[in-house]
């Protein structure tokens, strides 16, 4: 145990010796907000923060998709031992910003929290050569977060198919281990119909506006008969281009939500009925288009969290109670579904809310930096009790086992 404290302390020291250089990265990101899928510069920041440390790491730009990376070392602990490979840890940086808000999400700080943990937990297992397993570990860019699902599309070309444990990090208003994300399903729907002179001869038309208002109306209904935690909501994007023609075009797009992937697709069910009696109703064509992948839900890990609060806690992270639901979704869900991993959550000192100009603000702010800093060192020191420890790696692995087969009743 006194090996593993020195270990902790190692890791927090080398975190705070470039806290300015980590700020700085930051920072960076922070300055220069780009959308889903095109954050060149955030790419090229963190391509470069890694391939500048001593050449320790082995740094892969464009990895699999424009915007991602890999960068990877080791591995450290000596050869692995008969009937073991190499245990790769994986850390997960986000850096994608919101359209007009800019990193309203605080995504920057996602990415700093990501490089932070990952350095540190390197120099702590740095000229380790006894221990219980040989350790290597990964850091991925993971891009397009808000809007398209990068991970996914990461976890389908292969990027997560050698990773062991996943860890990264998510700023919110409250410190926790753990918050029950939803899945989430973004739906867009297309009528066509026939446009007709409205006065003269309203006979002719077929009305695609009419379809979009009554399928918007009958999701309105369907509320009523749903369950608490499910939620539908959605705009109408096209009605029209003016009073006298009957619209022959009109489009809405939706999002569904449900805390379980297997209640998705029940809801996913009741809300094409909604569309397509629409369309029956007013004589138009409908396309139900699915244009994005579908988040799942996180599935918890307690092994992971109880050592994340454990670790907090000796750094004086206060962990609140935490909510029955947590309304938000995120791709890493999909990533828990193939890798047993943690998704923290961690204040930055505001009360401000995600997704606000104030947020951006605080996203940026000096003040952030105590807590993003603490929250890296609490997720190195988290992936060192795993490391050094089989019993937890153990219970870690039978954790993520138990949550799939429980999603799966």
């Amino acid at each position: 145990m006194e090996k593993l404290q020195q270990m902790k302390d190692t890791l927090q020291i080398h975190i705070d010796s470039i806290q300015d250089e980590l700020n700085s990265l930051s920072q960076d990101i922070w300055s220069h907000p780009e959308l889903a899928g095109n954050e060149t510069k955030a790419h090229d920041r963190l391509v470069r923060f890694f391939s500048q440390r001593d050449g320790a790491w082995t740094v892969e730009s464009h990895f699999k998709l424009p915007t991602a990376f890999r960068a990877s070392w080791g591995p450290v602990g000596g050869e692995p031992k008969e009937g073991n490979t190499v245990l790769n840890v994986g850390f997960l940086c986000e850096y994608d910003a919101l359209p007009d808000l800019g990193h309203a999400c605080g995504h920057n700080l996602i990415a700093e929290v990501g490089a932070a943990a990952a350095v540190g937990l390197k120099a702590a297992l740095d000229r380790q050569s006894e221990l219980p397993v040989s350790v290597k570990i990964t850091v991925l860019g993971t891009p397009a977060e808000e809007a398209i699902g990068g991970k996914i599309d990461l976890i389908q070309a292969g990027a997560f198919s050698d990773l062991d444990l996943v860890f990264m990090a998510h700023p919110a208003q409250q410190d926790a281990s753990f918050l029950p994300t939803v899945t989430i399903e973004e739906v867009t729907v297309k009528y066509h119909g026939k446009a007709s002179h409205a006065s003269a001869y309203p006979w002719e038309g077929v009305n695609a506006l009419d379809a979009a208002v009554l399928a918007y109306n009958n999701l309105s209904a369907l509320r009523q008969q749903l369950k608490p935690e499910w939620r539908l909501h959605g705009i109408i994007k096209n009605g029209g281009v003016k009073p006298n023609i009957i619209p022959a075009y009109a489009e809405l797009e939706f999002y569904l939500r449900t805390p379980l992937l297997k209640d998705l697709l029940n809801l996913k069910a009741k809300a094409e009925a909604c569309f397509r009696a629409a369309a029956l109703a007013t004589g138009c064509q409908v396309e139900i288009i699915y244009p994005s992948h579908t988040y799942y839900n996180i599935l918890p890990n307690a092994t992971l969290a109880n050592l994340y609060e454990s670790n907090g806690k000796t750094l004086g992270i206060e962990f609140p109670e935490q909510p029955d639901l947590f309304s938000g979704s995120t791709d890493f869900g999909n990533v828990s579904f193939i890798v047993p991993g943690i998704h923290a959550f961690f204040s930055i000192g505001s009360a401000a809310l995600n997704h606000t100009k104030e947020y951006t603000e605080a996203a940026g702010a000096e003040k952030a930096q105590l807590f993003t800093l603490r929250t890296a060192k609490a997720l190195a020191m988290t992936a060192v009790d795993v490391v050094c420890r089989p019993d937890l790696l153990q219970q870690t692995r039978e954790d993520f086992s138990r949550a799939k087969l429980k999603q799966e009743k």
